[in-house]
């Protein structure tokens, strides 16, 4: 028996296991008003400003549907594939928490308004609306009440106008549950229904992970991690987790449903509760709410508010314009990074993949967190250095010199270059520092032309400095060839 044991503890150990993610993500609507009231939404204010006996809860007070909610809420899910719900229904969460006036949330159970669909390889389950909870706000040693660390509460948050996406289970790694967060996120961005900012709380994503043996197909039990307020936090605290429970199950254990907490600070995990079950909230249908029906022309006017989404988008500028993977994927995922190229590609002569690249790895770093319409390099100031550059009226070298003054001056590329002499060096003047840098650097010369291909090294950087720059690289190589005879 001894040695059955040792056995069946050595395959647990050696076991390989697969991990199966889902992600639930809450989205704060960018509308003008909460949910069920005409309470101002803003982030920021003094706590507990932006309240009214609905949102608070207060006993006699009734519910108003927040129409451009309903509205944002079809555009996500259509941009998204989903089916509309001809007909969903509000109801009532109940459990009881310090940030929960009334004592429940409303939010839809049963019926959503709208499920299916896809994003990229990730299915979606359902979407739906709901409101947010108030905000707690735990106090340290300088928010003591009578000697006692305490929590508050504000209650501008509550009321919030939400729609929570839930995705299938078809996430198998953390590097894949950021990079579809990510995906998400610029979607919601370029339909402008959110500002999705993660630090601000308007993007927040919880985690359902569990694990089962690699090639099975039967789930394991899940666990949630709650509130991910980053990329990097999501991805971490998914390894965590996922560590957690292989080192629980090589060990003969058991997973046990709860809902966790990740530190980043310290990468480790801590028990919130046991994982509440659908039947826990005893959820109910919203007596004071009518079902939401959209109509034809609701549906219409969401079709038409939906833009190109990113990932329309990358693939276009692949197809169509024949930019790298990475680079299109960059500038449809910050839709006001493809604005801007769009723009400048339409201003000049510039060629698309030389453009994109220019804006990507030099303008960007440039920029840092600037929205670059808000630069001072104008996007079709920036085409026509980039044409420049093609026509060899300026170098590589020199045009980055031109972009560093357009970034802190603004102007007109040509007008720099002139008024700074950074113009490409002529024929005639090229050719004759040549024969100087050959004359300087015999010995290269002479090992040139016995073979070894990197002495021309010391010849073009002695051009290049002859130059500052204002000599195009590959018409130097040409011309040092030609007069070694090589």
């Amino acid at each position: 028996m001894t040695q059955r044991a040792a056995g069946a503890g050595d395959e647990l150990a050696e076991r390989r296991y697969e991990p199966v993610i889902g992600l639930e993500i809450h989205v704060q609507l960018k509308t003008r008003t909460k949910m069920f009231c005409g309470c101002e939404l803003a982030f920021g204010e003094e706590p507990n400003t932006l309240t009214c006996p609905v949102c608070l809860g207060h006993p006699g007070t009734l519910p108003v549907l927040n129409a451009e909610a309903v509205h944002f809420g079809l555009m996500i899910g259509l941009a998204l594939g989903c089916e509309i719900a001809p007909r969903s229904i509000f109801h009532r969460k109940n459990y009881f928490y310090p940030d929960l006036p009334k004592g429940y949330q409303i939010s839809q159970y049963d019926i959503p308004l709208a499920t299916g669909g896809r994003l990229g390889d990730v299915r979606i389950h359902r979407v739906h609306l709901e409101e947010d909870a108030a905000k707690l706000v735990h106090a340290g040693s300088s928010g003591r009440i009578h000697g006692a660390e305490a929590s508050a509460v504000d209650f501008n948050r509550g009321g919030t106008p939400l729609v929570e996406i839930v995705t299938e289970p078809d996430i198998h790694s953390p590097q894949q549950a950021g990079e579809w967060l990510r995906l998400l996120r610029a979607t919601l961005k370029r339909l402008g229904v959110s500002d999705v900012n993660m630090e601000e709380g308007s993007l927040r994503c919880d985690a359902n992970v569990s694990i089962r043996p690699a090639g099975t197909a039967t789930l394991g039990t899940k666990t949630e991690l709650k509130n991910m307020n980053s990329f990097r936090f999501l991805e971490r605290g998914i390894e965590a987790e996922i560590a957690r429970q292989e080192e629980i199950l090589r060990g003969g254990g058991a997973i046990e449903q709860e809902t966790l907490h990740f530190d980043p600070a310290t990468g480790s995990l801590s028990s919130l509760r046991s994982k509440e079950e659908a039947h826990d909230y005893r959820y109910f249908p919203e007596p004071d709410l009518v079902p939401i029906a959209p109509t034809d022309e609701m549906l219409a006017r969401a079709r038409e508010a939906l833009p190109e989404l990113p990932a329309a988008r990358a693939e276009r500028f692949e197809r169509d314009l024949g930019l790298p993977a990475a680079t299109a994927k960059l500038l449809a995922f910050r839709s006001e990074l493809g604005d801007y190229f769009e723009e400048a590609l339409a201003a000049d002569s510039a060629d698309a993949p030389a453009l994109a690249n220019w804006v990507t790895v030099e303008l960007v770093p440039r920029l840092e967190d600037e929205d670059p319409f808000a630069s001072k390099v104008k996007p079709r100031a920036l085409a026509r250095l980039v044409a420049m550059v093609s026509e060899r009226s300026v170098s590589q070298s020199a045009a980055k010199e031109v972009l560093d003054v357009l970034a802190a001056e603004g102007g007109e590329p040509a007008a720099i270059v002139e008024q700074r002499g950074l113009g490409m060096a002529g024929a005639n003047e090229l050719g004759a520092i040549v024969e100087r840098a050959i004359e300087a650097n015999p010995k290269a010369a002479e090992e040139f032309r016995a073979g070894k291909q990197k002495a021309i090294g010391a010849i073009v950087g002695f051009v290049m400095r002859e130059t500052q720059g204002r000599a195009d690289g590959g018409e130097v190589n040409r011309l040092i060839r030609e007069k070694l005879g090589a």
